[in-house]
């Protein structure tokens, strides 16, 4: 494994990004590499028409770019994309994958890319809408180390640490991984505050003497805000962790992950009870 820390996009120069979809964290990527002069197209397919350089379709985006960056929501999701593009591509493209998607996916478009002889680099990520628009995105960076390197020197636009970790499925693993730490974590605090609230206990007694120990990280000083006021305007939605801990159950089989397969089917009775579009720390609202 090697590790990357390289801020700005000075060594980027020449690459021409496009970037299809354009959500809660496409759209920040898309303005920050407009912001540095990379950006050449973006595509959702729902129309948004406030991020800037929007072309018609993704095979659009991929004629107007060098670097097409991908991040959309599951596997069926990038499988339509790269069905749009594949006609389009040729040798001098890469293809960086941000979505979450399972490894066994990963492998397969790869493959896919590399059949039409372009580059193809998984690089799957950790942060939400703060950390993407503050640029201390952390990705995790998959594939053959030319690509790797070519595709290291574009994210550092949008991010403060980069990791190259082994082949697309690595990659891809690895993020799952992370994401079934973050679930259990959310689904801890949650538990946590519910418990003291109900033995009366205030929300000062709880984050207050929980913030001096060891036990508090960024993360919970991200989350006590939406959980203080109940306010779950998405960081993390919960159908997208919903999806994420799918994957990783079903990838690892669900005998092998019985604390994320619990979470799983608490963000289930989340969605369930319409907070599908919120935050995870709507998983509260389930207890």
């Amino acid at each position: 494994m090697t590790e990357n820390t390289v801020a700005g996009a000075a060594t980027s120069a020449g690459e021409r990004v496009g970037v299809i979809g354009l959500g809660i964290i496409g759209s920040v990527w898309a303005a920050n590499y407009a912001a540095d002069g990379l950006l050449a197209a973006t595509w959702n397919r729902s129309p948004k028409p406030h991020v800037p350089r929007g072309v018609a379709d993704a095979a659009a985006v991929a004629r107007s770019s060098s670097v097409v960056h991908i991040v959309v929501s599951d596997p069926p999701a990038v499988d339509a994309v790269l069905i749009a593009i594949e006609p389009e591509l040729r040798p001098e493209h890469l293809v960086i994958q941000s979505t979450t998607i399972d490894p066994r996916s990963a492998a397969r478009f790869a493959a896919r890319v590399k059949a039409r002889g372009a580059s193809y680099v998984e690089a799957p990520f950790m942060g939400s809408r703060p950390a993407a628009e503050q640029r201390k995105t952390v990705f995790l960076e998959g594939g053959a180390s030319d690509m790797v390197a070519r595709a290291d020197r574009v994210l550092a636009s949008l991010s403060s640490f980069r990791r190259a970790v082994g082949d697309e499925s690595q990659a891809a693993s690895l993020k799952l991984a992370f994401n079934v730490h973050v679930a259990i974590t959310m689904q801890g605090i949650c538990e946590g505050l519910h418990l003291a609230r109900e033995a009366g206990l205030g929300d000062d007694d709880f984050f207050q003497v929980l913030q001096p120990t060891a036990l508090w990280s960024n993360f919970h000083g991200m989350k006590e805000p939406k959980l203080r006021s109940h306010d779950y305007a998405a960081q993390f939605s919960v159908k997208h962790m919903l999806k994420d801990i799918r994957l990783a159950t079903e990838f690892a089989g669900d005998a092998a992950l019985p604390l994320a397969q619990a979470v799983r089917e608490q963000l289930a009775r989340a969605a369930g009870r319409g907070f599908s579009e919120q935050d995870m720390a709507a998983l509260i609202e389930v207890l």
